[in-house]
């Protein structure tokens, strides 16, 4: 018997959901949904700018990526931040860098890749989402234990806030690049901001 997902949407969204249920509902309006302590939020599509910026950001990104190192491309990520039967969170960065290790288990098993199989998270700031990206998304991923933040503001002139994870002050930002942003960790990595715009 197949699940009617806008019967099963409209139900879900009068409780909080954990992970699986928030999984099962799939896409459920225009825009995308991210999970929020078992709350739905909506946020818009990309517009042209932001889609064109992230494409620009990932080829550059891809071509240094070291051996057994992936990058993908706006996918639900479980933040792993309540047990699996209480109301969960998810986030779907603009892009992720992971190890290719969890691709196999992600394919035979299901759900999403978790929050402690990313190596970096990327979010290109868009219309509307200034707060959500340099506030909220910056305080989940840190409490996820994400190494690596990387805030990409594609204003003029186009910059990138590097954040690392450090032991007990959450995020610490190491800079905010315009021009060239180059950094060492988790690997070496030159990108050409200037070529983003």
């Amino acid at each position: 018997m197949s699940l009617d997902r806008s019967a099963l949407a409209r139900a879900a969204l009068g409780r909080l959901l954990t992970i699986a249920e928030y999984q099962a509902l799939g896409e459920i309006e225009f825009g995308y949904s991210e999970l929020q302590e078992g709350r739905v939020v909506m946020s818009p599509n990309q517009d042209l700018t932001h889609a064109r910026t992230a494409q620009r950001f990932a080829d550059q990104l891809t071509r240094q990526l070291p051996a057994g190192v992936e990058l993908i491309c706006r996918v639900d990520i479980d933040l792993e931040l309540a047990p699996a039967d209480q109301p969960g969170s998810s986030r779907r960065p603009d892009l992720v860098v992971v190890d290719q290790a969890c691709l196999p288990r992600v394919r035979t098993e299901g759900g999403m890749i978790r929050a402690d199989e990313v190596m970096i998270a990327v979010e290109v700031v868009a219309h509307g989402s200034r707060r959500t990206d340099h506030v909220l998304k910056r305080q989940d991923y840190a409490d996820a234990g994400i190494p690596h933040y990387w805030i990409l503001d594609v204003g003029e002139p186009v910059a990138l806030i590097s954040c690392r994870l450090t032991e007990n002050f959450g995020y610490q930002d190491e800079s905010r690049a315009t021009g060239a942003f180059r950094t060492s960790a988790p690997f070496p990595i030159t990108v050409d901001l200037n070529r983003l715009g």
